[in-house]
């Protein structure tokens, strides 16, 4: 038996409850550390390089799916690791403002397992939906999830965003309990039951980690497809730790405001994915290469327009160009994820969750490096120039990666294969 289209949407609010959690590690707890703590923002830049480093254990979950593990309990169990990570990180910040060290070390900690958490439950439901969902719909499977992972990364940055104004840090720590509380609930609802019913029992595989891994990165299109996703990712993850800063330093927003600007962001990355989605399978049209491309050169565009925005300053219209950037960035990366779920299905049996794994860990390797590179950037020319200046600069050359990023998926990339074909619809 394979997944019906209910135990999709199931599967896809374990992604949502993940989503969930992490942006307020990834926004929130940022944003507070940069303008309200007044730390540097390396500091929270290092912690989320530091979460995603972790996630290089990512093919090791995958190969142990592979396997014959039980992802289930992978799933569950990663879950609540990652709720106590969250938590932590929270304390650990407050802890900060009393006693700088202690703080530090708790947060370290926190941030540990969440990437623990993120990479056994993340790569775990992946590689149940890559082996348990028909050819024909994993595309369509891997689009829903990502869209529900992004509706819950817009919802809890909005709704938090307009909960923590006045913000208090006891009305912090209620907020995060109650996200983390209910995300370990909703996964437990959601996965519970789906797996016995729709997966084989599988064969026990003696083969060793290192030589799975060694098989998989020997495919060519596997190989070439790990490359393009840590370039691109590297692009799309630059400003993620530096938006909410330099929303409250160069345009005067509140924390409120800011968390609400980065869930407008992701809004925009839900319309995307849900707009490629439409014309794709609704009416056919585009191919995979060029609904990357043009991602690419939008996100490219809209960071270009928020650099110009800055020397405006309060009152400038932020907000429309961040919802853009989200556009494009949805416009790309649905395109990816669709190529991403077909080419997990090729090549040799039962790796399915190995390629997963390995392509989950170059997006995580990329997003720590690109976010760490692009905080500590801001960092060294904030001593240099103006604000305005050096966050502009950071974002002109995340835009010049996306246009390298373009050229990239313009040459490796399938000319002839529409996207209709990876976003099957019925």
């Amino acid at each position: 038996m394979t997944l019906n289209w209910v135990q999709i949407f199931r599967l896809g609010l374990v992604q949502m409850a993940l989503g969930s959690i992490v942006v307020l590690t990834t926004s929130t707890l940022n944003r507070l550390m940069v303008v309200e703590l007044a730390l540097p923002a390396v500091l929270p830049g290092a912690l989320v390089a530091l979460h995603y480093s972790i996630q290089l254990s990512r093919p090791k979950w995958g190969f142990a799916s592979d396997a014959g593990g039980a992802r289930t309990r992978f799933i569950i169990g990663g879950m609540v690791v990652l709720a106590f990570g969250g938590m932590g990180a929270t304390l650990g910040l407050i802890a900060m403002q009393m006693s700088f060290w202690p703080g530090l070390a708790l947060s370290v900690a926190s941030y540990v397992l969440i990437g623990l958490g993120v990479g056994a439950s993340g790569t775990s439901l992946l590689a149940l939906l890559a082996t348990a969902t028909a050819p024909r719909r994993r595309a369509a499977a891997a689009t829903i999830t990502w869209l529900m992972m992004i509706f819950g990364i817009a919802v809890t940055a909005g709704v938090v965003g307009a909960m923590l104004d006045p913000y208090s840090p006891a009305l912090l720590i209620r907020i995060v309990a109650l996200v983390v509380t209910g995300a370990v609930v909703m996964t437990v609802l959601a996965v519970w039951g789906i797996e016995e019913r729709v997966e084989a029992e599988r064969e026990p595989d003696a083969t060793p980690f290192r030589q799975g891994l060694a098989e998989v990165w020997a495919e060519p299109r596997a190989r070439r497809f790990t490359i393009f996703i840590f370039l691109s990712m590297v692009a799309y993850f630059m400003q993620e730790l530096i938006l909410e800063p330099y929303a409250g330093l160069v345009f005067g927003l509140t924390p409120g405001q800011s968390t609400g600007l980065s869930g407008a962001q992701n809004g925009g990355v839900f319309l995307g994915m849900l707009t490629v989605g439409i014309v794709a399978t609704g009416f056919r049209r585009g191919v995979l290469r060029s609904w990357v491309v043009a991602g690419c050169l939008g996100s490219a565009a809209s960071l270009a327009a928020i650099t110009l925005l800055g020397p405006l300053g309060p009152g400038a219209p932020l907000m429309p160009a961040v919802m853009s950037l989200g556009f494009f960035n949805g416009m790309f990366a649905v395109a990816a994820i669709g190529s991403m779920m077909a080419l997990a299905g090729e090549g040799r049996g039962q790796r399915e969750g190995t390629r997963m794994g390995l392509w989950g860990a170059a997006q995580a390797v990329a997003a720590g490096f690109g976010g760490l590179t692009g905080a500590a950037a801001v960092d060294i020319l904030r001593r240099l120039v103006p604000d305005t200046q050096a966050f502009g600069t950071v974002f002109l050359a995340e835009a010049a990666l996306f246009l390298v990023a373009a050229v990239m998926a313009a040459r490796i990339m399938d000319r002839t294969r529409p996207v209709a074909t990876l976003v099957p619809g019925e």
